[in-house]
């Protein structure tokens, strides 16, 4: 089922947490609301949940071309689940996830051995069987959440929204539990919309990230267009780690912007770590020249913080530890660097 968001507000007092935002998840999709704190992302999720009203006289809530505006939390068909599990810690994994069933009207319920079977399917789904009579002080952080999503699902809804459902985690179980989620929703394709802060989580497992900031939608694509073509510089600087670097420097630098290209005096650029190599310093050599101040090279990538001698303004590089050790490159070493891509939100620059 598709789900259409159209020109939302919200205010809270003072406060506008959406500011006429348009959302359009298409049916199957697995969609990722990105944004920092405040951005707006949570209020609309609960919005599309039947949790928040919008404004009177906002815009209009759609599930697959019908209107749900008004229509309460409880009769939208739509599971939602939340950072902190919100599990009944007096019901055993098996109560817990039939609990929606049990609850439904007398004329929609299930009887008694349907409850059971679609519990137990719910368990195999979610990799949990045989953990149906356990509580949840009994289960790791990712099995409590994976019982969450069984509950959410059991009742069949129609749209999935997940609020930050990995935060309370640690790195590892994050990690792994996105993975499965992707492979997951691979196998059911319901309608999914999940929040998070977590810029590297929403590249990995949505088809379509919708970045918010300050009450909008900044940027909507594939992880790999809103990675690769920024819509704006916050776009630019919250997706990945990126160099603003200042044009005064880059053009007394002197001709490393290669031919044809032209930046002007007041503007800014954008280039990510990656993109930039380092060569040895030489006189009048082509580059940004940069003192090194620091080497962090665990694993097989190298992250290099350098100072710009112009203007003493931090770049940070990341090339491979190999590079590393074949330059010879030590703390306090003067270098160039050269860049081999570069945004100015005027034009690109590919070097």
């Amino acid at each position: 089922m598709s789900v259409e968001a159209h020109n939302i507000r919200k205010s809270f007092g003072g406060f506008t947490a959406l500011a006429g935002v348009d959302l359009n998840v298409p049916r199957g999709k697995l969609v990722a609301l990105l944004g920092p704190s405040g951005s707006g992302k949570t209020t609309l999720l609960r919005i599309i949940a039947g949790l928040e009203n919008p404004d009177p006289d906002s815009g209009r809530i759609h599930f697959h071309g019908e209107d749900v505006t008004d229509v309460p939390a409880g009769r939208r068909r739509v599971g939602f689940v939340f950072q902190h599990y919100a599990l009944f810690r007096h019901m055993s994994v098996f109560e817990n996830i039939a609990f929606g069933l049990r609850v439904q009207r007398r004329r929609d319920r299930l009887k008694p051995a349907a409850i059971a079977d679609r519990v137990r399917q719910l368990l195999s789904l979610v990799q949990l069987d045989g953990l149906d009579s356990r509580f949840p002080h009994q289960l790791s952080g990712g099995q409590r959440q994976r019982v969450a999503l069984a509950r959410a699902l059991a009742v069949e809804p129609k749209v999935l929204l997940l609020d930050e459902p990995f935060g309370a985690l640690d790195a590892k179980v994050r990690k792994e539990l996105r993975r499965w989620l992707r492979r997951f929703h691979e196998e059911i394709h319901l309608t999914t919309i999940f929040v998070t802060h977590d810029q590297e989580e929403a590249l990995e497992i949505a088809d379509e990230v919708v970045i918010m900031n300050q009450a909008r939608v900044e940027q909507v694509g594939t992880p790999q267009q809103v990675y690769d073509r920024p819509a704006s510089p916050f776009v630019y600087q919250f997706i990945g780690n990126v160099n603003v670097l200042r044009a005064p420097a880059l053009l007394a630098a002197g001709g490393h912007l290669g031919p044809g290209a032209e930046v002007a005096p007041e503007s800014v650029v954008y280039v990510r770590p990656h993109d930039i190599e380092v060569a040895p310093y030489v006189p009048s050599g082509r580059g940004l020249p940069a003192v090194l101040r620091y080497v962090h090279s665990a694993g097989s990538q190298a992250r290099l913080v350098l100072e710009q001698v112009q203007t003493h303004e931090t770049v940070e590089v990341e090339i491979s530890r190999a590079e590393v050790n074949d330059l010879g490159l030590k703390v306090n070493d003067l270098v160039l660097l050269r860049l081999r891509h570069m945004h100015s939100f005027d034009d690109d620059y590919a070097i």
